[in-house]
């Protein structure tokens, strides 16, 4: 049987996709907003099997998020190679939720996909989305959207570029706006390319959720006017409720060796849940192809995305599998990440003799500055994760434990903690929008157990929390939990503003006493089921 891409080809939270190919390797960058390090990049040689190598934004000198609000920070990263060196354009986004934007738009380049990576260029603030273009005849240019505060009807105003000088390192003359975009609105994510002597603009559109889209355009100037393509949109689900991939937009184009062309974009998956996506927005691919006008279209016979694509005549690329436990030994695995800072040794040590992770309890879990926090996305609709954990707390505002975790306002935390009349005792705590309830009844635990294990297991929008003090016997603690609570789509944008991120599985310690008490955690199972 033929190998064909599954998509989504990145499960889980994974957006706003940039793809670049360098020689025989492909490397995919997504954004990752208040999730430290800044930006994921995965590498793969045959489109069908990718494999996460980088986070390239991993110290402060790149990117500070400190107090940056849920779901701002690092937006829609740009990836691009020209002679001999990678160029990451980015957003660091501070504020987003009413009319103004206070954002910033970096560059870093690096002569390795690996590293080390320059410190920062400052490009400019007037939008975010930025991206780099290297023409044919040497010049740069950087793209970004243009942001108008002054009308909440016309705040997307259109994609601006500007020419970039590679000795000054800043950018240079004046930004000329040069498409302002389609009937869709809220234009954004633009990335140009040159193909046979005209520049292709495509923009993501309609806004990132049920009415996405993906436009191009073309220019035989780099400055234009840009012409819309009459297969307008290039890529979109909006009118198609029944496809089971939703939000399909914000696309970036690659040519493979051969000359066969690829779109990589953004989707995601409601699965049955009140079209909530619980596992964030994701990547997938389809194949494209140039029409005899020389327009960009889906190559698929319905004109829309498909789950399954047929891939390049590539040989096959070999991924590690990501092992069901994770320990720690002497350091953080690549599948976590933390909120907003790195972890120093202030707040995080490793056990080695038993590979274990300690984290020392910092701010609460509603903290936008520092919190003591590690976790992996969620990508699949049915799993199951547990932890191992010993914890002593001498004091109520000592906790620590195992969380399906949104962002502050929204999540599911099973904890321990400590209670004058009952001592350590087990508390599922949830989070909605902010309010607070204990789930069930807390449980106490024995004075003399050493250990506790936490685990959850979540079946599509079901979400149940356990503890065993062997391994064996466990037992149910609070209610079967609503999932799509976890969600982009669970926000009302009037009320609580928009969201953009995806489900976590976390460790979490917190002291709000200042002592920093100590947590250490075992491990962390997740096993996806059927």
């Amino acid at each position: 049987m033929e190998t064909m891409i599954h998509n989504p080809i990145l499960k889980g939270f994974h957006p706003d996709p940039s793809i670049c190919r360098v020689g025989d390797d492909y490397y995919l960058a997504t954004s990752t907003f208040h999730w430290f390090p800044g930006v994921e990049i995965h590498h793969s040689r045959d489109l069908v099997n990718w494999e996460l190598i980088n986070r390239p934004l991993d110290e402060e000198r790149l990117i500070d998020m400190t107090g940056t609000p849920d779901s701002g920070g690092v937006w829609a990263p740009c990836l691009s190679y020209d002679e001999g060196l990678f160029y990451l354009a980015y957003s660091n986004v501070k504020t987003f939720h009413n009319y103004y934007k206070d954002v910033d738009n970096y560059l870093t380049v690096s002569s390795s996909i690996m590293g080390p990576w320059s410190d920062l260029i400052y490009l400019n603030s007037s939008g975010f989305d930025p991206s780099m273009f290297h023409d044919s005849d040497g010049r740069k240019y950087v793209l970004n959207l243009l942001w108008d505060h002054r009308d909440c009807i016309h705040q997307f105003d259109g994609i601006v570029l500007q020419e970039y000088d590679k000795t000054l390192k800043k950018l240079v003359g004046e930004p000329v706006k040069i498409f302002a975009g389609s009937d869709l609105g809220f234009t954004e994510g633009p990335h140009l390319y040159k193909v046979n002597g005209l520049y292709h603009l495509i923009c993501a559109e309609g806004g990132t959720f049920y009415g996405h889209a993906a436009t191009m355009a073309r220019a035989s100037d780099i400055r234009g006017p840009y012409e819309l393509s009459p297969y307008h949109p290039l890529l979109s689900t909006r009118d198609h409720p029944d496809q089971k991939m939703q939000k399909c937009g914000h696309g970036s184009l690659v040519e493979t060796q051969n000359g066969e062309w690829y779109i990589f974009h953004l989707c995601g998956r409601p699965n049955g849940t009140q079209q909530r996506c619980m596992l964030g927005r994701e990547t997938a691919v389809q194949k494209a192809r140039l029409t005899d006008e020389g327009w960009f279209v889906l190559d698929s016979e319905s004109g829309l995305p498909e789950e399954l694509v047929k891939p390049p005549q590539m040989p096959p690329f070999t991924v590690a599998e990501t092992p069901e436990k994770l320990v720690f030994p002497g350091s953080l695995p690549k599948e976590f990440q933390t909120l907003r800072r790195p972890l120093n040794q202030s707040f995080m040590s490793f056990n080695e003799e038993r590979q274990a992770l300690i984290l020392y309890g910092k701010e609460s879990m509603e903290s936008l500055h520092m919190q003591s926090l590690v976790g992996i996305r969620r990508t699949d609709f049915y799993f199951e994760a547990e932890t191992k954990l010993r914890f002593e707390p001498i004091h109520y505002q000592q906790m620590a434990g195992l969380s399906l975790y949104y962002d502050t306002t929204n999540y599911f935390y099973l904890n321990l903690s400590w209670d004058e009349n009952e001592g350590r005792v087990l508390t599922l705590v949830v989070c909605d929008h902010g309010s607070k309830k204990i789930s069930g009844t807390p449980h106490p635990l024995e004075t003399d157990q050493e250990f506790v294990l936490l685990k959850m297991v979540v079946r599509n929008a079901q979400a149940s929390f356990w503890w065993s003090a062997d391994g064996a016997d466990y037992q149910s603690i609070g209610e079967v939990l609503d999932a799509s609570q976890l969600s982009d789509d669970y926000y009302d944008e009037e009320i609580h503003g928009l969201r953009f991120t995806g489900t976590f599985v976390t460790l979490s310690c917190q002291d709000t006493s200042g002592r920093r008490w100590p947590a250490e955690f075992e491990y962390l199972k997740y096993k996806a089921l059927d």
